[in-house]
């Protein structure tokens, strides 16, 4: 048996695997828990995910990856060769080539370091790509004709904005606001206005649940369980969709000034593409009902919501895999 060609989604929330001429075989929490004293790995994932802010002082929960990047060199390497070992992509004699994302901004230390942990955690060959790229293939763009395309992946650690031409990035600019800073928005708006202390499991299904950042939209509620700051004890408060949307104003602020920027960047032929074609919204954060119209409204040009926005760069990876070899011959 020979190796499999894989492809990842190295996110800060969520890891996807696409593992070529089969599609996306894995989609799983970037989550690793260890125990802190033995550094022994006792789950990954799902798996994990589910122990967050309910473990003893044996295990330790953690995310390895921050804003797109490597915290922990050693956990990230463990969660990906758990992945991988799942998988069972490895040949007899040979490991698998590898495809792998990173935000658009990350540096030449950070670079190494997401292609060690990958080549340890078993790959043979690595291959870096930057994240708007792979998610605007994923998303169906034709990114290789001299015609401007633009995309606005926002994932759990960062927002990537960027205009393709020609099969590479024209203008871009990468943000350290995305999923994980909206759940955090939501924590310290129920703290400081309902008194109240949520997890971050509750503050991602708020986010989820009613999350509504156009006006117009119909409100939504969710009665939301914590801990009373005051009495100590359990409470629950009531929460709507428009008290969401105001956590979120400054975040979505952020993304909008981003964007903005990019546009401004972009030379004016490109710009009269994206003004045909639109804007594509990838990525965890492209499921906010509402944001897709709030970025019309403001950026003056359509935007639109992939398919499965999630499984974009994972799917661009396994577009990408087809064209490995002609990759290897160029490097």
């Amino acid at each position: 048996m020979f190796a499999k060609d894989i492809g990842i989604d190295l996110g800060t929330a969520n890891v996807l695997i696409h593992v070529k001429g089969k599609g996306i075989e894995l989609n799983e929490p970037s989550v690793v828990a260890v125990n802190p004293k033995t550094k022994e790995l006792v789950a990954v994932g799902e798996q994990a995910r589910l122990m967050i802010g309910r473990t003893p002082e044996n295990i330790q929960v953690m995310r390895p990856l921050k804003h797109g990047v490597i915290a922990d060199f050693d956990s990230t390497e463990a969660m990906l060769k758990g992945f991988i070992d799942r998988l069972k992509v490895r040949g007899w004699f040979s490991k698998p080539r590898i495809l792998i994302c990173c935000p658009t901004n990350v540096t030449s230390v950070e670079q190494k370091a997401i292609k060690e942990a990958v080549q340890k955690s078993g790959g043979r060959q690595v291959f870096l790509e930057a994240e708007p790229k792979v998610a605007a293939v994923g998303a169906g763009m034709d990114i290789y004709q001299p015609s401007g395309n633009m995309v606005i992946d926002i994932g759990g650690g960062t927002t990537d904005v960027a205009v393709l031409s020609m099969g590479d990035i024209v203008t871009s600019e990468s943000l350290k606001i995305a999923g994980n800073t909206f759940d955090q928005d939501i924590t310290d708006y129920i703290k400081k206005q309902h008194k109240l202390l949520i997890g971050e499991r509750t503050a991602e299904d708020i986010k989820m649940t009613v999350t509504s950042l156009f006006p117009d939209t119909d409100l939504e509620e969710m009665d939301v369980r914590g801990r009373d700051m005051v009495s100590g004890l359990p409470r629950i408060v009531k929460i709507n969709s428009k008290e969401i949307s105001k956590a979120m104003e400054e975040s979505i602020a952020w993304i909008l000034h981003t964007a903005k920027n990019v546009l401004e960047k972009t030379p004016p032929e490109l710009s009269a593409d994206i003004i045909d074609r639109g804007i594509i919204l990838t990525g965890g954060g492209a499921l906010m009902r509402g944001l897709d119209q709030i970025l019309a409204e403001e950026l003056k040009v359509p935007v639109f919501v992939a398919d499965d926005p999630l499984g974009c760069v994972a799917r661009g990876t396994g577009i990408m895999l087809q064209s490995l070899d002609k990759k290897r011959n160029r490097t």
